[in-house]
């Protein structure tokens, strides 16, 4: 992690702007390479993430992996860094608060900032509607790139979302494809 980086998650570590800070167990700041050029953002972290301090590593963390793996996108070949929303985990593993999100996009926006990925993939409907459109429906919507900022933007399913319902996994594997040729596009190599 670059020294900026340990710097941001050091100076999160203390955050208490809202009340997840007091609940959690550990800090959910991000995992990944800092010169990534694909960052993955979901909605906040888990009971497993907050017991382990990583984005992604319960049940749905091992689909996100299984994705990446087929496409060729591996979580360690240093081309992805993997963040959430909120840093903290909710109760109960609820949707995070609006108060909550607006609280912790400060963190978001350094990390990408630091990252300055070329491409921006929002893990389910919170991220989404959080950093491509309000009204966003990952449904509809899922798969396509639109940009903002110089970045590109991509809504997918929720990892957590496809364990509930498998019939959208196909659909959720095409997306990984379309990232696939966009990075290959964007000449991003592994």
């Amino acid at each position: 992690m670059t020294d900026a980086m340990t710097l941001l998650k050091s100076e999160c570590e203390a955050c208490q702007n809202c009340p997840l800070g007091a609940t959690r167990t550990n800090l959910v700041f991000g995992v990944g390479s800092p010169k990534a050029q694909v960052l993955f953002v979901g909605e906040g972290p888990g009971e497993q993430e907050d017991l382990q301090g990583e984005p992604f590593v319960g049940r749905s963390g091992q689909l996100l992996d299984k994705y990446l793996e087929l496409v060729g996108i591996p979580r360690d070949g240093g081309k992805v860094y993997i963040a959430n929303i909120v840093k903290c985990r909710p109760p109960h593993n609820r949707d995070p608060k609006p108060e909550e999100s607006e609280s912790c996009l400060p963190w978001l926006r350094q990390q990408v900032r630091l990252i300055r990925p070329k491409i921006i993939v929002c893990l389910g409907r919170i991220a989404a509607q959080r950093l491509i459109d309000p009204d966003f429906r990952v449904t509809r919507e899922h798969g396509v790139f639109r940009e903002k900022g110089g970045i590109l933007f991509m809504g997918t399913f929720h990892p957590a979302a496809l364990l509930r319902n498998p019939a959208q996994k196909k659909d959720a594997l095409a997306d990984f494809q379309a990232l696939r040729e966009k990075m290959e596009e964007l000449r991003i190599e592994n």
